[in-house]
């Protein structure tokens, strides 16, 4: 990765419109979109996400509590569907789907918009972190994150199951890195990127594709995203960061 000084669900079919800049739709709104109780004792988190990069905008950020048997992703394992949707096309209709199938998935929260960095390169006037209330009972002890990378291929930022605080006012500050997902070729064109990838940072006419491109797959498994290389439209200048990619900050709350 460049190193860098300064550190403080889109989809490729639908947009919609926040701060000026055309945003793909989201598959999930900003509030809790699942909360199962087993019977009582129910917990409630509020979950700080900020982008710490100087030129990667994140899609939605999306959080899940669950039992110790969830695994969102895995590092040196090929992505599920959920994962690649989100990696390649920041779509979260996957991942909604997974978490109203997985009854160990207890709760879960997406954010309301994207993320951009602290500078705001592209004058969006869009916030680089935000905050999510997420309640799910006690046999949640687990919590992943997850964010799109915009400005790649099939890039993504992300938590895979850390330890939620226990005590209430108990809080944790965690590191998240970015990842690659594996599942297409890094070419770094804009044509290959959704068309946020442009419009967050540099601004100007979006360019992109309304759909994945075969040509390009890969069939690879999750791995430490290499950063931007250069090798097509995305100046390593701009879009490149430095780990971690995002902080997080989980704290245990009284319910509200």
């Amino acid at each position: 990765m460049t190193d860098d000084n300064s550190q403080p669900r889109f989809t490729r079919r639908r947009a919609l419109t926040a701060g000026g800049v055309a945003l793909g739709g989201l598959a999930l709104g900003n509030a809790t979109v699942l909360a199962q109780n087993d019977g009582g004792n129910m917990r409630t988190y509020r979950v700080t996400v900020a982008n710490l990069t100087r030129g990667q905008p994140f899609t939605p950020p999306a959080v899940a509590l669950h039992r110790p048997s969830v695994e969102v992703f895995s590092v040196g394992d090929p992505a599920n569907e959920a994962t690649k949707e989100i990696a390649e096309n920041g779509n979260l209709d996957p991942l909604s789907t997974l978490i109203s199938e997985t009854n160990a998935i207890r709760g879960s929260a997406v954010a309301q918009g994207p993320l951009v960095p602290e500078a705001d390169p592209g004058q969006t006037g869009l916030p680089y972190f935000t905050e999510l209330q997420v309640s799910a009972d006690a046999s949640a002890t687990k919590l992943t994150f997850i964010s799109m990378l915009v400005g790649t291929n099939d890039g993504f930022v992300g938590l895979d199951t850390v330890d939620l605080p226990t005590e209430v006012n108990e809080s944790k500050t965690l590191y998240a890195n970015g990842y690659d997902a594996g599942t297409e070729q890094n070419t770094e064109q804009f044509g290959d990127l959704v068309p946020p990838a442009k419009t967050l940072i540099l601004g100007g006419q979006p360019e992109g594709t309304g759909q994945s491109n075969p040509d390009i797959a890969e069939d690879d498994v999750i791995r430490p995203h290499p950063g931007i290389q250069g090798v097509g439209n995305l100046p390593p200048s701009v879009y490149d960061w430095r780990e971690p990619a995002a902080v997080v900050h989980v704290e245990r709350i009284e319910p509200q």
